[in-house]
């Protein structure tokens, strides 16, 4: 298949080289001129670069983006005010699926969705669980938001990504999903982080904490997966200096628009909206781009290496 994807980013970039692996070819773009050689020196054959995501898609059997904010999913889908002709919709063809990996608002997926509806497109929010190792070994779990028709439609390419490919309802339920499942992960991460340094704290050693707390009732993936405490897990960013994995910044961004939603429903998020300024302060103190598990040294009052 002829596939066009925009955005090769931590998680956008492996999930590229996925479906190259799978078979398909790919026409790829990103503001990244890096990240767009690299992949395609992966294999010339099968990856070309394109020079805007109008490029991209022009000749493309299945839209993929994979970008960090509403506004930059919006931007690749409409081009922008000064040149619309750079935009997805300007050039691809009619009845192509698009499929937007981005964890965006569900109300901005809806709007887009409609624009895209006009022209003859149907859009699939499908925003993803499993971070860059997930990413990279293709074991994402997809949630998707579709009508039944168009996710069977899309649901074969996101097997060449994913191995939980989870059909969560209608256009925009996919990121109803991600940012619920976001907010649990952030309150959850800081609950270990808080755990795992009072522990410390009091003389225990974390190795031996951690084995307790990931066969006893606080076990969690924040705990037994991605633990925040260095050392306790050799692959774990705490045991790299926080580098890499899922940044800082954008679980801020998760957790705006998870209060955003909450808001527009009246419903409450006390440990959610906690949770936002947390991030919030430890961002604004020039850590956005750490692994969010490092606001365990927020908490304990110390800097990154």
């Amino acid at each position: 298949m002829r596939i066009a994807f925009i955005g090769l980013g931590h998680m956008g970039g492996p999930m590229a080289r996925n479906l190259v692996q799978a078979g398909h070819h790919l026409r790829v773009f990103d503001l990244s001129a890096e990240a767009v050689q690299g992949l395609v020196g992966l294999d010339a054959q099968r990856v070309h670069a394109a020079a805007s995501p109008a490029e991209a898609a022009r000749d493309a059997e299945c839209v993929i983006t994979m970008l960090p904010a509403p506004q930059h999913v919006e931007a690749v889908l409409c081009g922008t005010p000064e040149d619309p002709s750079r935009g997805v919709l300007s050039s691809v063809p009619r009845g192509v699926p698009l499929i937007d990996c981005s964890t965006i608002d569900p109300a901005t997926v809806q709007r887009l969705a409609q624009l895209a509806a006009a022209q003859g497109n149907p859009l699939a929010d499908a925003p993803v669980s499993g971070g860059t190792g997930g990413a990279a070994a293709g074991t994402l779990t997809f949630m998707v938001g579709a009508t039944p028709d168009l996710f069977a439609q899309v649901q074969p390419v996101l097997q060449g990504m994913g191995q939980h490919i989870v059909h969560c309802g209608a256009t925009g339920t996919g990121q109803v999903a991600k940012i619920c499942n976001n907010l649990l992960l952030a309150i959850s991460m800081i609950g270990v982080a808080e755990a795992m340094s009072l522990g410390a704290a009091l003389g225990i050693d974390p190795q031996v904490l951690a084995g307790i707390v990931n066969t006893s009732s606080g076990r969690c993936w924040s705990a037994d997966t991605y633990n925040p405490y260095p050392g306790v897990l050799p692959n774990a960013p705490a045991s790299r200096g926080y580098s890499g994995g899922f940044g800082v910044d954008l679980m801020r961004k998760d957790l705006g628009l998870a209060n955003d939603a909450a808001r527009q429903v009246h419903q409450p998020l006390p440990l959610g909206a906690q949770a936002l300024q947390l991030y919030e302060l430890w961002s604004r103190q020039g850590h956005g781009q750490l692994d969010f598990s490092s606001i365990i040294l927020l908490l304990q009052g110390q800097r990154p290496a």
